[in-house]
């Protein structure tokens, strides 16, 4: 999901290492307080870069136990976590490997892909960071006892990476009753994407990531548990719509907004009933919604 500036206040110190539609109410209900489930966008990005286990231990050291990440394949069909298609924004892919424009993650072998520096774009401290591989994201993950929103991203440019996605999943013990019930949500914005996660494996929670119209809500709820939207998309009278139908397990749809930065937005969407906000400042957000 794209990634808005990210702005805190104040010093920040740098971290190493079939469907059923409710009935609707006859006007906006006010929504009672609670504090959304927060999210680190692609581990705690603002303090790390994107995507990378440095990234999941910030994440880990702000006491954040819920990270999101991005995951793509290789030419040999090995799933790596990277957020663009390409690995010249958040690589040395471009140096490393010249005149192999546009480098596509499609076009590169795993082995190639694990010779880049994936952190020194975004601070000399965390130069050699390396784009780890799903089974390394999820090994650290694992290691921190944190929990996981995974995103298939550009799924039309991966054709069967549902299947690869799953294998691996359940491989490294990410299928099974505690993993699946508490630990593991599978998103993208592609919805016939999440229609054969949901096929596949019914008892894996899923994500729709978009603003589907209302009318269109029972259709996206008969293959998913929640619907993402970009908080610029939304407001009270859209969440609470949402939350009136029946998602894929029977039980209400949740909602999940994406990218939140900063303390005053944040209380803002957090007032509009929304379950999760998904956060490159991951404790800005909590710390204004609590």
């Amino acid at each position: 999901m794209p990634v808005r500036s990210a702005t805190t206040s104040g010093a920040v110190a740098v971290l190493l290492g079939g469907c059923v539609l409710l009935p609707a109410a006859q006007a906006p209900t006010a929504v009672a307080h609670h504090s959304p489930v927060i999210h680190a966008h692609r581990g705690a990005s603002a303090y790390a870069p994107e995507n990378t286990l440095a990234a999941v231990d910030a994440a880990d050291a702000l006491g954040i136990a819920w990270v999101e990440n991005d995951v793509q394949l290789t030419r040999d069909g090995v799933l790596v976590v990277l957020h663009d298609t390409t690995l010249a924004r958040t690589t040395d892919a471009e140096q490393v490997f010249p005149g192999r424009a546009p480098w596509a993650v499609k076009d590169f072998t795993a082995a190639e892909i694990a010779r880049l520096d994936a952190g020194g774009w975004f601070d000399a401290r965390y130069a050699g960071a390396r784009v780890p591989t799903l089974k390394q994201y999820l090994d650290r993950v694992e290691r921190n006892h944190q929990k996981l929103l995974l995103e298939i991203k550009s799924p039309e440019v991966y054709p069967g990476i549902e299947k690869e996605i799953l294998r691996v999943l359940g491989r490294e013990g990410w299928l099974d009753r505690e993993h699946v019930a508490h630990r593991l949500v599978v998103q993208s914005f592609g919805a016939e994407s999440v229609k054969v996660v949901h096929e596949r494996r019914p008892d894996v929670v899923t994500g729709f990531l978009g603003t589907p119209a209302v009318a269109d809500l029972p259709s996206y709820a008969a293959f998913t548990d929640q619907i993402n939207p970009a908080w610029t998309t939304i407001d009270a009278d859209y969440v609470a719509a949402v939350r009136r139908v029946k998602g894929a397990h029977g039980k209400r749809l949740r909602v999940n907004t994406w990218t939140v930065n900063d303390a005053a937005k944040a209380a803002e969407v957090a007032g509009f009933g929304v379950d999760g906000i998904i956060s490159n400042n991951p404790d800005v957000v909590r710390d204004a919604t609590r």
